[in-house]
């Protein structure tokens, strides 16, 4: 069972860490060469794409986290674990405070009728510094995900 377990987090760890980082090597640089209007209307298009699988996949990666925090035995397994599903807390904290809230500012509008204070209200480099953050910490957790499972393994 525990070595499902294993699998279970590992996997999802690594396509939600897979995922951000595709959007930080091709998604985040496509984004901010497009013009306002075209940059809204893909932004959109592809944040309703990501949602329910991303935090679906965050969040049960977490609790298999957890519950291999409590079974997996020694004090490095249960250490090792716990970081890595605090570390997955971290992305779903970042993503439901900070990126998930410039999504749905970008969903609310028209791409032909943008707010006269763009310059001043675009989301674009805020967006990017918290899809960084976020993806930096899902990549850790894998890494911490990984010296878990060989440490359990071993």
């Amino acid at each position: 069972m525990t070595r499902v377990l294993m699998l279970l987090a590992l996997t999802g760890n690594g396509l939600a860490a897979g995922v951000l980082l595709s959007t930080v090597l091709g998604g985040v640089p496509l984004l901010l060469s497009l013009p306002p209007a075209r940059y809204v209307h893909a932004h959109g298009f592809l944040a309703q794409r990501y949602d329910p699988f991303m935090p679906v996949t965050l969040a049960a990666t977490a609790v298999v986290d957890l519950v291999l925090a409590w079974l997996t035995p020694g004090v490095a397994g249960h250490a090792l674990y716990a970081a890595a599903a605090l570390t997955v807390g971290g992305v779903m904290t970042i993503s439901v405070t900070k990126n998930v809230p410039i999504n749905k500012y970008l969903i609310s509008l028209d791409p032909d009728t943008l707010p006269d204070d763009w310059d001043r209200r675009d989301p674009r480099y805020r967006w990017r510094t918290w899809n960084a953050v976020r993806t930096t910490l899902a990549v850790a957790a894998l890494v911490i995900n990984l010296a878990a499972s060989a440490t359990a393994l071993l």
